[in-house]
């Protein structure tokens, strides 16, 4: 599908969604996001998805987890970095 500089694609708004979520989004930005969010199923969902996983781990701490799960978590986002080079 072709998008115009006004739209935005799933993986834009994937890149963007934090910055959406913690209000950092200039206006055009938050409008183009939301625009896409009006028209794609999969995108709102996946905002949904986000909400719901920050409400669930927005309690937890460094300190909460222990040095083989700090380690296990980092060596998974080495990982999935590398995948994306």
């Amino acid at each position: 599908m072709f998008w115009n500089r006004a739209e935005l694609a799933c993986q834009e708004m994937v890149e963007l969604v934090t910055d959406y979520l913690e209000g950092a989004l200039t206006r055009s930005q938050r409008r183009r996001f939301e625009a896409h969010l009006a028209g794609c199923e999969n995108c709102t969902e996946y905002l949904r998805q986000m909400r719901a996983t920050i409400r669930l781990t927005g309690s937890l701490h460094a300190g909460d987890m222990t040095p083989a799960m700090r380690e296990e978590l980092t060596e998974l986002y080495r990982r999935w970095r590398a995948e994306g080079d």
